[in-house]
């Protein structure tokens, strides 16, 4: 997994001056940096492994600033990069170094909240607790949250379609978004969707959620609020083996019972946390598990037992349910502080995210064992285990003389594993640069010349984001040629958004 980026573009280079220039009279003030000691804040986003400093940062703040800066883009050849609030651990949001980010944090206000409609509508530089703590007062809460939502923001939940713990009930991003409004790179700003439930036409709010910036950038989003649930309560288990907490999640979700979140750590994961929040965690165990119930109190006790049964049932060792809403809490501080807990135990790590079928954990847990003995790495795994998506963090010294290389190689065969016992390369993370090169695994040439098809029906001259997503960037008009090389009717000339 190596990174290779395209060569700089030295015409665009040699026009430096010139583009500062223009954008300067677009983003006046201090809403353009191009000095070398200011732009590293922005060299990297969560994937720390590489760095690259801009050409120049632009920190628009209104949607027409937005507008002007694409239209010069797209009509002097520049490229753009979007950028949220960097935390993005697939390197979605790593600068070019011929190519103008566009950092998106000064859109950082709530437009409307409608508790009738139950929506709000927020900028993309909201952060996603930040639309919870909005609503809260009211009984309300948005649903999707990824472990950075204190940080990470909704236009960057938008690009990579981000989860959390509570995503195995009320859905991912893609399932909490009823409308954008964006700006396509030819400065046009568009609108998809709004307020209700439905859209007429193609689904381009689909297409848009988990686009990872090669479509559009996202200027206003419209998310869905849900009322709190009357109870929740969470039961903490804990299990001598992998094996047999793989086993446990496989047979609560057969049983029909959808909890409003089940996560799952191993041995090194809970050392690190509990020592990191002191959460109470059992410190005896190989596998930990918290499923949450929520709903009626009738029915959280009622499904709390059957839990607990089904857990017994997989040999668990230790059972606890939460007594309190302060002891739910930090059941969950815990888990959700443990890619900071694990970074104290290592200098550096990979945070991986795959996705498998439930009924695999067993197998590629056991499997993961081995390749870490292989590479010898440490491996401490922490996921969201009610959907399947594996978050391991590859632990390694980037000091060490080919530590990173080898724990690119093992991070390479974990997501080649989850491919082939029927899984996915990205669970919430996306693919960047990070699983770029790993595409084809998953997808033939022609399935990937057809995904870039729909990037030409938006972006002709791939300026948004190029590097990103396809290992290899094709010309728009050689697409069709490629249908013909492989035997397949050529589809007709690609249609401009």
């Amino acid at each position: 997994m190596s990174l290779t980026m395209p060569p700089l573009d030295q015409a665009i280079l040699s026009r430096r001056a010139d583009i500062v220039r223009a954008l300067r009279a677009i983003v006046p003030g201090e809403g353009v940096i191009d000095s070398e000691s200011e732009m590293r804040p922005y060299e990297s986003d969560g994937l720390t492994a590489y760095r690259q400093l801009p050409l120049v940062v632009v920190l628009p703040s209104t949607t027409e600033q937005v507008s002007r800066v694409l239209r010069y883009c797209h009509e002097n050849g520049v490229k753009v990069v979007p950028r949220g609030a960097g935390t993005s651990l697939s390197g979605g949001a790593l600068p070019l170094g011929d190519g103008v980010l566009l950092g998106m944090a000064k859109f950082n206000r709530i437009r409307e909240i409608d508790y009738d409609n139950r929506v709000a509508v927020v900028e993309p530089g909201v952060t996603n607790l930040g639309v919870t703590r909005a609503v809260e007062a009211q009984g309300f809460y948005y649903a999707p949250d990824p472990s950075s939502q204190i940080a990470c923001t909704i236009g960057g939940n938008i690009a990579e379609n981000s989860g959390g713990v509570h995503c195995l009930k009320y859905g991912m991003t893609t399932n909490n978004v009823l409308g954008l409004e964006m700006v396509l790179i030819t400065g046009e700003v568009i609108r998809v969707g709004g307020k209700h439930l439905d859209s007429e036409g193609y689904d381009i709010l689909g297409v848009m959620t988990g686009s990872e910036g090669l479509l559009g950038v996202v200027i206003e989003v419209t998310v869905r609020i849900l009322r709190k649930p009357e109870t929740a309560r969470a039961v903490l288990i804990g299990f001598s083996s992998s094996e047999d907490a793989g086993m446990c999640v496989s047979r609560v979700i057969a049983a029909g019972i959808i909890p409003g979140g089940m996560e799952m750590m191993d041995r090194p994961a809970i050392h690190a946390v509990e020592e990191y929040v002191h959460a109470d965690y059992p410190l005896d165990v190989e596998a930990l598990l918290i499923v949450e119930l929520d709903g009626g109190q009738a029915e959280v006790d009622h499904l709390i037992a059957r839990v607990e049964a089904i857990a017994k049932e997989c040999r668990a060792t230790t059972l606890r349910a939460s007594t309190s809403e302060d002891e739910r809490l930090l059941f969950w501080a815990g888990r959700k502080a443990a890619f900071p807990a694990v970074g104290r135990i290592s200098p550096d790590y990979l945070c991986m995210d795959g996705t498998i079928p439930r009924a695999r954990l067993p197998f590629v847990l056991a499997r993961m064992r081995e390749l870490s003995e292989t590479y010898g790495l440490r491996v401490a795994n922490v996921f969201h285990a009610g959907d399947g998506n594996l978050h391991p963090l590859i632990l390694y010294d980037a000091n060490e003389d080919g530590e990173l290389a080898r724990a690119e190689a093992f991070g390479a065969d974990i997501l080649k594993l989850c491919v082939e016992v029927g899984g996915v390369l990205t669970g919430e993370h996306g693919v960047g640069i990070e699983k770029r090169d790993l595409m084809p695994v998953m997808f033939s040439d022609i399935d990937l010349a057809q995904q870039q098809r729909l990037k030409c029906a938006f972006d002709p001259d791939s300026l948004l984001n190029p590097g990103k997503v396809f290992p290899q960037l094709h010309r728009c008009a050689e697409l069709g040629r490629l249908h013909v090389r492989a035997g397949k009717v050529p589809f007709p000339d690609i249609p401009r958004f």
